[in-house]
């Protein structure tokens, strides 16, 4: 039981500190410095451990369980990958590309500026909702004014059980439509209480490409690190089972470090993203400019360094 205890302390503490390496929270701040939400920012920094994990668990059991050995030269791959990867974030940021990416695949993530208006009870401007954004079209009447808790505009739609209508909610942090009936039972919310309506709100609100994005990058730094991650780990214990519940604890580790280093990250831009816009476009460009610089430096450091273009190639797992 002491020993079970050992492994879940070290593998949990061990995994927070992975998460807050160097390269792990370059990347991560080019992803959250368009982030306006702590949450939203936490759920990325999630999302980015559960790939990050994932991928050591795969490629690390492999290595425990069927002695995998990794030739230099495609371990220097994968550590390739993660500079690569530093280099995209970076150009991406600096050049808005990133931006107008996230406003294409995910339109209804920011609803400054869209025509509606926050909670906060400013007048709505215009009546014409966010392109892309799912919701039933109006046919009613809609005009500019300051709405009630939540309603931007309604329309009566015939053709259905009493008198139906189309609604638009604006709640603290996102927009969402429904429709419902004036019939019996026609006033229902209860789907949003659902696992289904939770999910619905928390990744539906991220977008996909906001979805994908950590996702795809934890993958690929999990690719870098696995192989270092499973090595240390034979050296100390053993038994394959440990081995492995090891990496598990440790990808759970990682997970909620990344979690509250995204959070912590995430508070300068949230903060000067609602009182300083210009202040928030400087971090956005500071943010940028650091990820494709480290990006560039761990790509020469492999590249010639470590020998991966050359016919040398000399590879330490680290």
């Amino acid at each position: 039981m002491t020993t079970l205890l050992a492994v879940i302390a070290l593998g949990f503490f061990l995994g927070m500190r992975h998460a807050t390496d160097p390269d792990h929270v370059i990347a991560v701040t080019t992803i959250v410095a368009r982030q306006r939400t702590l949450k939203h920012a936490a759920w990325i920094g999630v999302l980015w451990g559960i790939g990050h994990s994932v991928t050591i668990l795969l490629v690390g059991a492999a290595i425990i369980l069927f002695s995998v050995v990794i030739p230099p030269r495609i371990g220097l791959t994968m550590e390739l990958s993660v500079g690569l990867m530093l280099v995209l974030l970076g150009v991406l940021n600096l050049t808005g590309i990133m931006r107008w990416i996230t406003d294409t695949l995910s339109p209804g993530l920011g609803i400054r500026g869209s025509g509606f208006a926050e909670p906060s009870g400013e007048p709505v401007p215009s009546c014409s909702p966010p392109a892309g954004a799912f919701r039933p079209r109006p046919t009613g009447v809609c005009e500019s004014r300051t709405p009630d808790p939540g309603t931007l505009f309604s329309g009566a739609q015939p053709g259905r059980e009493g008198t139906v209508h189309s609604h638009v909610h604006v709640h603290r942090d996102y927009i969402h439509s429904h429709v419902h009936g004036h019939g019996p039972g026609g006033h229902g919310h209860s789907e949003e209480a659902t696992p289904q309506g939770w999910l619905d709100r928390v990744f539906g609100r991220l977008g996909l490409y906001q979805f994908l994005r950590p996702l795809i990058v934890g993958v690929v730094h999990g690719m870098a690190g696995s192989a270092a991650v499973a090595l240390l780990v034979l050296t100390v214990i053993r038994d394959p089972i440990w081995a492995i519940s090891y990496l598990l604890v440790f990808g759970v580790g990682t997970i909620a470090g990344m979690m509250l280093t995204t959070a912590a990250i995430a508070v300068p831009f949230a903060y000067t993203g609602k009182r300083f816009a210009r202040v928030n476009r400087y971090l956005a460009v500071g943010s940028g400019l650091v990820s494709l610089a480290f990006g560039c430096f761990i790509v020469y450091q492999i590249g010639f360094v470590q020998g991966l273009f050359t016919s040398h190639p000399h590879w330490t797992p680290r």
